[in-house]
């Protein structure tokens, strides 16, 4: 019987890089909340059931000089991470109490994607056949809207249509898209938290004075602090608020609050400020909070049916394990993006290279995610390849391959890995990336336009990869941690794979060159089974003992795209090769270390045709997810021995854990309905 899962952070609020808060605990009162970077982002939750203070979320601090005994534990009953939601289960004192955090990021739906609004549900009933009197307290910090809690806060409160009460915090300096980088935290823009105004609802704006009052009466303060602007770590202020839930029985009985963040401005793009795409008509922040609270039982019963679908899709393509690390990936992988549009009006979709080095629209970061977003909008591919069509076309771009990146989130304003020296690029991996990109885009919309939009880059970087990628010379791959590396078996792979997806893309543009390109593409293939192989296995690289090995993921593309290019025989001897190699925690990246990458441990063992082998190589994966001690989100580097992070956390390539959904039916183009519109075009 499989364990329960026990990730090894909770998605709470997911946002976008910045408006995004975690629980890195088994237990959500086990410590304080904390954003993605592990940085306190504290919210706090209490529970007074019949004048008995109880603690069900985060740690209660007091003021230095304040007398307090902290309350005793709600217990935690159970844990349950669905694709939208995150719930727990806390029982005592005669009643149950649910508390559900959702964030409404469903990909058919771009208004309500970037809406940067999460809800948390609180449900009580009774359990003991008893009536009781119950009260909940939420709050949340000022540590929300700063980098440091060293920078001064103000805040304030509004009524909104005279019915939403909205509190409010954020910097006195307002440095709009000034920071930027990688292990940072927004420090302009306001985090709200807001609700219907009801009876029963009590607000204020106070220090942790506030939850002391609350322990010791089951009251607020009356008054909001007046002392601000302060630093957010002098007497911390918090938004809180009470609901006087009332008399409870056996039926339950729900309320909700709504926590939000206006960021005011959310990318800086080639010298524009651009807001949110929510933002895009002219929706002020006050309508969208109106908007995300008229529609909260719609956009509560969408999540639902949501969660129910990709939780059985996830079950019937790849078991139970595969379905919980489908809905613990979701939300990170489109919330470490930001949507905006440009001045034509077109989305784009910007990635955070998050602790990495903060890039944004990295190239080889957006590759492994899109499985994701093919399956559920494939417009956000597009809008994660227009910023590096515009910038490679750009006069500052002097190589005639793929770009990087183009910026360091928030500014997108052009590459700066590695400094822009040639010995730093990554030119084969950008180039195959970006080709294998437009025709996944192609395939699945089964239309060619986008790629024929900027059809002199594909073809520039087509040719690319048939003068120099076959046996590729000493450079970067994604895997850039491992070093440089020349005659790189895997990276070949990819490299054939680009010219074998403009091939297809020829075809499907009638284009006079796609059966030259694809035959090319064939007998590079041939030679590269003549270089690499070896007697159960194939190698590192071209130029390595038998003894060395790696995991060739690039070449799930071949079979996605029904292109054949290699012999299937191919995974027939890898596959198994890689389950004999595996470590207590997975198969490592090849025979270098002991660490490896989570993605592409998926992608390789979706080329198994076996259910029994699927599910072989992917255990593993869940044992390191439920053991391991890196209290972090999804990392995708780990070590398979100790299961250790390596680095990487709540990067959006977990999006490439969808890729057995690739092979459903339901949404996406088979193989057969691939072949059939090339031949037809």
């Amino acid at each position: 019987m499989k364990k329960t899962f026990r990730p090894p952070s909770v998605p709470l609020v997911t946002v976008d890089p910045y408006f995004s808060v975690w629980s890195a605990e088994d237990h959500l009162y086990d410590d304080h909340t904390v954003h993605w970077t592990n940085k306190r982002n504290s919210m706090v939750g209490l529970i007074m059931v019949d004048g008995k203070p109880r603690r069900f979320m985060g740690k209660v601090e007091m003021a230095s000089d304040a007398e307090y005994i902290e309350p005793d534990i709600l217990i935690q009953k159970s844990l349950k991470v669905d694709p939208l939601t995150s719930s727990y289960l806390f029982e005592g004192d005669g009643i149950e109490l649910e508390v559900s955090f959702t964030t409404p990021l469903l990909l058919d739906d771009l208004d309500l994607l970037t809406r940067p609004a999460s809800y948390v549900t609180f449900s009580v009933r009774s359990i003991d056949g008893k009536s009781h009197d119950v009260k909940i307290y939420f709050d949340v910090s000022g540590e929300l809207c700063v980098n440091t809690p060293n920078q001064k806060i103000v805040w304030s409160r509004k009524m909104i249509n005279d019915n939403i009460v909205a509190m409010r915090m954020g910097t006195e300096e307002q440095p709009i898209l000034k920071r930027i980088g990688d292990d940072t935290r927004i420090d302009w823009g306001y985090c709200y938290l807001a609700a219907p105004q009801t009876t029963s609802l009590k607000t204020v704006i106070q220090s942790y004075n506030g939850r002391k009052q609350f322990v010791e009466s089951g009251q607020l303060l009356m008054e909001d602090d007046e002392q601000q602007p302060r630093p957010v770590i002098v007497d911390t202020p918090v938004m809180a608020a009470v609901l006087d839930i009332g008399e409870v029985q056996e039926s339950q009985s729900s309320h909700y609050l709504l926590l939000a963040y206006d960021d005011i401005h959310s990318i800086e793009y080639f010298g524009k400020h651009l807001g949110a795409y929510w933002r895009r008509n002219g929706l002020t922040f006050e309508e969208m909070l109106v908007l995300a609270v008229e529609q909260y039982e719609d956009i509560q019963n969408r999540c639902e049916e949501f969660n129910h679908k990709l939780i059985n899709d996830s079950k019937s393509a790849g078991g139970e394990k595969y379905k919980d690390m489908l809905s613990l990936a979701y939300r990170q992988a489109i919330a470490a993006h930001k949507l905006v549009v440009d001045e034509k009006g077109e989305v784009l979709f910007l990635s955070k290279e998050n602790f990495s080095n903060g890039c944004v629209a990295t190239v080889d970061v957006s590759y492994p995610s899109i499985p994701l977003f093919l399956r559920y909008n494939p417009e956000l591919v597009k809008g994660m390849m227009r910023p590096i069509y515009r910038y490679a076309s750009s006069k500052e771009w002097n190589f005639n391959f793929a770009p990087h990146d183009v910026g360091c989130y928030p500014k997108a304003n052009g590459q700066v890995y590695g400094e822009n020296k040639l010995e730093y690029q990554m030119p084969i991996e950008e180039c195959g990336n970006m080709l294998i990109m437009a025709a996944s885009i192609c395939k699945y919309e089964k239309n060619a336009g986008f790629a024929k939009e900027n059809w002199a880059l594909l073809t520039d970087w087509a040719n690319y990869l048939k003068e120099n990628g076959l046996d590729p010379d000493n450079q970067l791959c994604t895997d850039d941690f491992a070093g440089h590396l020349a005659h790189n078996a895997n990276l070949s792979i990819k490299a054939i794979l680009g010219i074998g997806a403009y091939s297809l893309m020829c075809n499907m543009l009638d284009e006079k060159d796609g059966e030259v390109y694809f035959q090319m593409a064939k007998e590079m293939a041939s030679q590269w089974v003549r270089m690499a192989a070896v007697e159960d296995h194939y190698k590192l690289t071209f130029d390595s003992t038998q003894e060395t090995w790696s995991l060739k993921y690039n070449l799930v593309w071949d079979r996605i795209f029904g292109l054949n290019l290699f012999p299937e025989e191919i995974v027939e001897k890898e596959i198994p090769f890689y389950i004999s190699k595996q470590n207590k925690f997975g198969t490592p990246l090849d025979n270098r270390n002991t660490y490896t990458k989570s993605d592409w441990l998926v992608w390789c063992a979706s080329m198994a045709k076996s259910k029994e082998d699927f599910e072989q190589m992917i255990t593993p994966l869940w044992d390191f997810l439920n053991e391991t001690q890196s209290r972090v989100p999804f990392t995708d580097w780990y070590d398979t021995v100790t299961g250790k992070q390596i680095n990487f956390q709540n990067r959006s390539v977990v999006g490439g854990l969808f890729i057995k959904l690739l092979n459903q039916s339901d949404g996406v183009v088979s193989n057969e309905d691939v072949n059939s519109t090339v031949r037809s075009s």
